[in-house]
């Protein structure tokens, strides 16, 4: 194999990428075949629960009720319609003891009762035509629903006298996982052609378009190989492997965007491949070292929090985005070295040229330099303007109520979510709805008595059944007023938790599990926000070296978001546009979405943060003109940001056409969120505040400048100030190098 003859001057990454392309690619291959192998079957092991806190105190109080009363957690239902006979006609009722029996014979099922057995008004529907047969399926996730799948055809149908639908949480949950992983399939059959066509449109060389692409999949397929792995010592949440595809294409495609334009720019100068992929790794390739380690912190925030729902995310974000960016700074160097000039193959725009050279900058670069020069002349009024509509557009999130998933997530069609549905509407007291409360400890008759009437004369209380004794520990029923999760029942979980009583207490049901996720979350928020905070501020600093900057990008970032949340809770929670989306609105947000949303476009607003601001302090530091840096950023980077986020965004919606309500608001929320920062903030915001700042934009007291000229990472290689006029501007001719508007670096 012939090693490339790297020039003296490219030196390091360079000259390891370039030596030998081709040795690199068939590494590349052989390794994301491994990939394809370890990740397969990886959907199947992923859960589709985890929005509780392991340590909290429901979560304790629900695995000690089901061990040692399994009967007070039934996690699956069969719902008996009678159609227009009576659930108490003999023959219903011999039909559902049969059934009943029948299923505590099953393998792994326990805790099995029904409306026939008890005569449980709870258990029975409001009109007299449907009952219900409770059960718990033990296990975990992965067994249980392995269990459902193989006894519910057996149960599902017509009965004699009565048809049985199968509901309850396990069924919930199989359900979404089932669902999930069929969207996933059909997102990814919608967003990769579309994808493709779009880096045709945006490259016009069909060779340049499949590049970023390739880079997307190896990625995306490398991260189910981790995730697989991940599952033999964790829990992992199926909705990760959402991001995974939505950040492994988007991701990558904004970093190969971003190295394949500067290569090409630095071939329309007249380098040689090589010089060009040096120039191009040193620049750019910066860029997306650093971009990837923004994005990484950002998610890596969720790693704070318990629920292993946001914790998934934190693993296949990462996992995702230093994939990514590995593909994108090795394997494509690599195919750009033995491409060469030929990255511009088959160009599908020819046509449309009509014989003229292609210019990569071109028009569009113009189209950028006239919109920033606008903004900058008006700086005041695209401020103060593109603040008030952001703010504007997030005041529906001051209305936020937050709750918990549960059936209404899937389409309102599915088995699960009739059934529950049905229980809704047509039970007394929301069968499952209640709350349990664990007592531990010796008690005589009296002591649980006199407990029972205390918590009877709460004022949010309807009715408290039990105890049930057991050894030393029982159980008391409590329903609460209104429904499940809501704000009775979430403040009688605190007043039951301050009931006297001569024996442990422990408090668990839906509306406590909410409860202590809200806690959990709200303890560690400040933690995340922090963290995201500090280390997106040395980052920045870093790469800029100035103190304002690093403040500007974390509060804009910030302030881009803003119209996302506002969305979420207008059209998710509040239910507009439920119809054209195919939702049904539980009237509520769940509570990890906002965390989960934030560190997920906070991260992607960063990534297009860097791009820009890179390529600022790139051209401030060549001519130390402020207002031309600024300029030229936007010039040279507003298209290759507004095309990262149109393709991203695609994807994004692509994955919001999913069935499951999480993952649809998780996929159009961030689509607006990219789309806002690209097209608001990115061109409009930015720099009207840069203007505003001026040149103090670039200001660090010594001893921050001395810490940054030796540890800063800067894209190119800055002149120093002996190389600059008296007017702070670079001098061409003292370095021997041609102007860069005449080697036509501009476009």
């Amino acid at each position: 194999m012939t090693e490339v003859n790297t020039p003296p001057r490219v030196r390091g990454w360079t000259r390891f990428v370039a030596a030998r392309p081709r040795l690199s690619l068939l590494v590349a291959l052989v390794l994301t075949v491994l990939a394809v192998l370890a990740g397969s079957g990886v959907a199947d092991r992923l859960g589709a629960g985890g929005w509780e806190d392991p340590t909290a105190e429901s979560t304790y109080a629900t695995k000690a009720l089901e061990r040692e009363f399994p009967g007070s957690q039934p996690n699956v239902l069969l719902l008996l319609d009678a159609g227009g006979a009576s659930v108490d006609d003999p023959a219903v009722a011999a039909e559902a003891e049969r059934l009943t029996a029948r299923l505590a014979s099953e393998r792994g099922v326990t805790g099995v009762g029904s409306y026939w057995q008890s005569g449980a008004p709870a258990l029975r529907s409001k009109d007299g035509h449907e009952a219900l047969i409770a059960a718990r399926i033990t296990g975990d996730e992965k067994t249980a629903g392995e269990t459902l799948e193989r006894i519910a055809p057996h149960y599902r149908g017509v009965h004699g006298p009565a048809e049985a639908t199968v509901g309850g949480p396990v069924a919930v949950r199989h359900e979404m996982q089932t669902i999930i992983q069929e969207d996933l399939t059909r997102a990814e059959l919608i967003a990769l052609p579309v994808t493709l066509v779009l880096l045709v449109m945006v490259f016009g060389s069909a060779v340049a378009a499949l590049l970023p692409l390739g880079i997307g999949i190896v990625a995306i397929l490398g991260t189910n190989a981790i995730l697989r792995g991940l599952t033999e010592l964790t829990d992992v949440s199926v909705f990760a492997i959402n991001l995974t595809t939505a950040l492994g294409l988007g991701l990558a495609i904004d970093y190969a965007l971003f190295i394949v334009r500067r290569f090409r720019e630095e071939l329309s100068t007249g380098a040689e491949p090589v010089t060009a992929i040096g120039t191009t790794l040193r620049t750019a390739g910066r860029t997306v070292l650093f971009s990837a380690l923004t994005v990484a912190v950002s998610l890596a925030a969720m790693l704070v929090f318990p629920q292993y729902f946001l914790r998934s995310f934190a693993y296949a974000g990462i996992a995702v985005v230093l994939l990514a960016a590995a593909a994108a700074l090795i394997l494509l160097p690599a195919a750009l070295v033995l491409l060469g000039h030929r990255v511009d193959s088959w160009d599908l725009r020819r046509v449309f040229r009509r014989g003229r050279r292609p210019n990569p900058a071109g028009e569009e670069g113009r189209v950028w330099a006239r919109t920033a020069t606008l903004v900058m002349r008006r700086a005041p009024f695209f401020a103060l303007g593109t603040t008030a509509v952001l703010v504007l557009l997030g005041l529906p999130f001051l209305g936020v109520r937050f709750g918990t998933a549960d059936d209404r997530q899937l389409p309102s069609a599915s088995e699960s979510h009739v059934v529950q549905q049905h229980i809704r509407e047509g039970f007394p007291g929301s069968p499952g709805g209640g709350l349990e409360v664990l007592a531990e400890g010796r008690a005589t008759e009296a002591q649980y008595g006199a407990y029972k009437e205390r918590i009877a004369r709460l004022p949010d209380v309807v009715r408290v059944d039990g105890p049930l004794v057991k050894g030393d520990s029982a159980y008391f029923t409590v329903l609460p007023k209104g429904e499940a999760v809501g704000d009775p029942a979430q403040r009688l979980v605190g007043e039951l938790r301050e009931v006297r009583a001569p024996f442990d207490t422990e408090v668990t049901g839906t509306a406590a599990v909410l409860v202590d996720s809200k806690d959990a979350i709200g303890e560690r928020l400040p933690l995340a926000a922090a963290f995201i905070t500090i280390v997106t501020l040395l980052l920045v600093f870093l790469l800029t070296g100035s103190v304002l900057i690093p403040v500007q990008a974390v509060v804009l970032n910030a302030l881009s978001l803003t119209a996302m949340f506002g969305a979420v809770v207008w059209v998710f929670q509040d239910g507009h546009l439920s119809g054209l989306l195919g939702f049904t609105s539980p009237g509520s947000i769940e509570t990890t979405l906002p965390v989960l949303m934030f560190c997920v476009a906070f991260g992607l607003s960063m990534d297009y943060g860097v791009f820009l601001l890179s390529r600022i302090k790139e051209e401030y530091d060549h001519t130390g003109d402020h207002d031309q840096a600024v300029r030229h950023g936007l010039q040279r980077t507003g298209g290759l940001i507004s095309a990262a986020a149109v393709i991203l965004a695609v994807v994004m919606v692509a994955i919001g056409t999913s069935r499951v309500t999480n993952t649809k608001m998780l996929g159009l929320g961030i689509a607006l969120a990219v789309l806002m920062d690209a097209m608001i903030v990115r061109s409009l915001l930015v720099p009207a505040v840069m203007r505003l700042t001026g040149r103090a934009t670039w200001w660090a007291p010594r001893p921050l400048r001395r810490f940054h000229e030796r540890f800063g990472l800067t894209e190119g290689e800055p002149a120093s100030a002996g190389e600059r006029d008296p007017a702070g501007k670079r001098n061409p001719a003292e370095e021997g190098e041609p102007d860069r508007d005449k080697a036509g670096a501009r476009g």
